[in-house]
C-alpha cells in the first residue's frame, strides 16, 4: 500500500498498528549478550568498545526502505542508510550524503552534487548512478511504499558525482522531501535482489548490520567509511524488538537495553528509576477519519455535529500524561505548517453538534456507527463516550486487517495517526489531496487546496512568504469534512545517563557526536 505515512499513536494503545502488511515485529525477544547488574557498565561490551543497546517498539519489519517506507521505523533504518539529504534541529535540509543542490532558474529541476569518495558497505560507489536506481526503484518496483511521495519527480540524469533531478512541476519541497524518511539510498548492486536486501541491507549510514534476526534483533557495527565517521562515536549497537512496554524500564534500569522508546504511561517511572527522559520534538498528529461518500457523513451537518462533539483537551489528559498537547491540525502548534487563524475552529461545543443533528432530520440515538480499528485502543473509547453525549451511539470493531478497507476507502468511521513528514507540503497532501493515502474521502478535496498546495510547492523555502503561503495552505486543506484533529504528543525516550544528549531534530534521531562511557 503505497505512499502512506505509518500510524503514529501511544505505544499502551496501537503498538500493533502497521499499514504494511507485515507486524510492527515486537516479539518478545531473547537478549543474546549477557544480562548486566544495574551498576555494570551498560555502555559497553567484552571489547570495551561504546555499545548502544537500543529496544524499539518500531523494530523493522522489513530493511528494504523501498518496501519500510518513510513511518517511524525510518529512525532504526537511519543507522544503515544514507540520504542525499537530513533535517537539522530546525526542520531544515542540510547535507548529507549530497554536499550541496541548486535549482535552475524555473525551479523545475535540482542537482545535487555528492561528496567525493564514498562508498556502500558493498564497496560499490556512492554517485549519481546510485541515486537514479534509488529514485527509479522506489517509483517503479511493485511493492514500493514511496513511489506516492515521488511524484513531482519525473526523470533523473546521472552525471558523474551530480544527480540532476528533473520534475514535472516547479517544486522547491525537493531537498525536504529526499531525506531520511522518503530516499534512503541503498546500494544498487545490492538492490538488484530486493528480497535479499530486505534481510541483508547494504547502505552507506554509520553502521553495517552484521547479524540480523528478522523482527527481534540486528547488531551492527561503525562503518568506517561512512562520510561523517569521525563524529560517529558508538562503536557497536544491538537493536532489539522492544519486549511487553511494562518490562522496558526494568530492563532499562537493568542494563539490558540503555536506549528505548517509551509510552507517556512509563515517562514518570522511567525518571524515578534515574534514567534520562529526552522529550523529542516531532510532527506527531492524531485524527478521526471520516468518509464522506457515505451516509450519514455524506450530509455536512452530519460532519459539523462530529466536529463541535470532539473535547480535545480530554485526549492531552487521559492519554499523554502530561506530554502532549490538543490541536485541530496535523502539525503541533510552533510548527512553521501550523496555522494560527485556524486554532479555534471547530471548538467544543456539544449543544451546537445536538443542534446540528437535529436539523440533518436525526433524533438522539438514530445515528449508530462502526468505528474500526486495528487493535485496542484508549482514543476509541474516548471517541465513544463523547459521542454519546450527543446522540451518536458507536460500537468499537477491531479488525487487525483494517489497513486494507482503510486504504481502499472501504471504512465509515476510523482513526488515525501519523509522524508527519520533513516535507510539510507532502503531509498535508497525503491527508487532503484528491489521492491522499490518509484521505478516507478520496476522490475528494477540499476547494482551494489544490491551488494552494501548488502555491506552496512554487515557494522557495528561504522566501520570506513561505510560512505564509504555507500555513494559507494548512488552512485551505483543514476544510477538509475527512478529517478531525485532536492532539499531538512528542516522541519520549528513556536512556541510561550513560548516553550523552542527542540533537533534538524533529522525529529524527541522530546520533552525531553522541557519546556513551562506562557505568549507569
Amino acid at each position: 500500500m503505497p505512499g502512506r505515512l505509518t500510524p503514529r499513536s501511544p505505544r499502551q494503545n496501537l503498538r500493533s498498528a502497521r499499514l504494511r502488511t507485515a507486524a510492527l515485529g515486537a516479539t518478545l525477544l531473547t537478549v543474546l549478550v549477557p544480562t548486566l547488574g544495574a551498576c555494570g557498565g551498560d555502555a559497553s561490551s567484552a571489547g570495551g568498545s561504546a555499545t548502544l543497546k537500543w529496544t524499539s517498539s518500531y523494530f523493522p519489519a522489513h530493511w528494504d526502505p523501498v518496501v519500510s517506507g518513510s513511518g517511524a521505523q525510518f529512525r532504526e533504518l537511519s543507522l544503515v542508510y544514507a540520504s542525499l539529504t537530513r533535517t537539522d534541529a530546525s526542520g531544515k535540509a542540510v547535507p548529507d550524503l549530497a554536499k550541496s543542490w541548486e535549482y535552475n532558474a524555473k525551479g523545475d529541476q535540482v542537482t545535487f552534487h555528492l561528496r567525493p569518495g564514498l562508498k556502500f558497505s558493498d564497496g560499490e560507489p556512492v554517485d549519481a548512478a546510485a541515486v537514479k536506481a534509488a529514485v527509479e526503484r522506489a517509483q517503479k518496483q511493485k511493492n514500493s511504499a514511496l513511489f506516492g511521495d515521488l511524484t513531482s519527480i519525473k526523470s533523473v540524469e546521472a552525471n558523474g558525482l551530480d544527480a540532476v533531478i528533473h520534475l514535472s512541476q516547479v517544486d522547491y519541497q525537493i531537498p525536504q522531501l529526499l531525506g531520511e524518511r522518503v530516499l534512503q539510498i541503498a546500494s544498487p548492486k545490492a538492490a538488484k535482489s530486493p528480497d535479499k536486501l530486505d534481510q541483508s541491507p547494504v547502505g552507506a549510514g554509520p553502521f553495517i548490520v552484521s547479524q540480523l534476526v528478522p523482527g527481534t534483533k540486528a547488531v551492527l557495527k561503525k562503518n568506517p567509511d561512512y562520510w561523517d565517521a569521525k563524529d560517529i562515536h558508538i562503536d557497536n549497537v544491538e537493536l532489539t524488538s522492544a519486549p511487553d512496554a511494562a518490562t522496558v524500564v526494568s530492563g532499562l534500569q537493568t542494563g539490558v537495553y540503555n536506549f528505548a522508546d517509551i509510552a507517556p504511561s512509563q515517562a514518570e517511572a522511567a525518571k524515578k528509576a534515574g534514567l534520562d527522559v529526552f522529550v523529542q520534538p516531532g510532527f506527531n498528529a492524531n485524527n478521526i477519519s471520516l468518509n464522506v461518500n457515505k451516509a450519514p457523513f455524506d450530509n455536512d451537518k452530519v460532519v459539523d455535529a462530529v466536529r463541535y462533539a470532539i473535547n480535545r483537551q480530554e485526549f492531552v489528559d487521559k492519554l499523554t500524561f502530561g506530554y502532549g498537547s490538543a490541536t485541530n491540525q496535523p502539525f503541533p502548534k510552533g510548527y512553521v505548517a501550523y496555522d494560527p487563524q485556524s486554532e479555534n475552529d471547530y471548538a467544543y461545543d456539544p449543544a451546537k453538534s445536538k443542534q446540528l443533528l437535529s436539523e440533518a432530520g436525526y433524533k438522539s440515538g438514530q445515528i449508530k456507527l462502526n468505528l474500526v480499528i486495528p487493535a485496542e485502543d484508549p482514543q476509541a473509547e474516548v471517541v465513544q463516550a463523547q459521542l454519546a453525549k450527543v446522540g451518536i451511539t458507536v460500537t468499537i470493531k477491531i479488525d487487525k486487517n483494517w489497513a486494507t478497507p482503510f486504504f481502499a476507502k472501504d471504512l465509515t468511521f476510523s482513526l488515525y495517526g501519523t509522524t508527519g513528514r520533513d516535507s510539510a507540503a507532502q503531509t498535508l497532501t497525503a491527508h487532503f489531496g484528491p489521492n491522499g493515502p490518509l484521505n478516507l474521502s478520496s476522490p475528494y478535496e477540499p476547494a482551494g487546496f489544490e491551488a494552494a498546495i501548488a502555491k506552496v510547492r512554487q515557494t522557495p523555502l528561504d522566501s520570506p512568504d513561505y510560512a505564509k503561503v504555507l500555513q494559507a495552505a494548512t488552512r485551505a486543506g483543514l476544510q477538509s469534512k475527512a478529517l478531525v484533529f485532536t492532539y499531538s504528543s512528542p516522541n519520549l525516550i528513556a536512556k541510561s545517563k550513560s548516553i550523552s544528549a542527542l540533537p533534538k531534530n524533529p522525529a529524527h534521531i541522530d546520533w552525531t557526536g553522541v557519546t556513551i562511557t562506562g557505568g549507569n
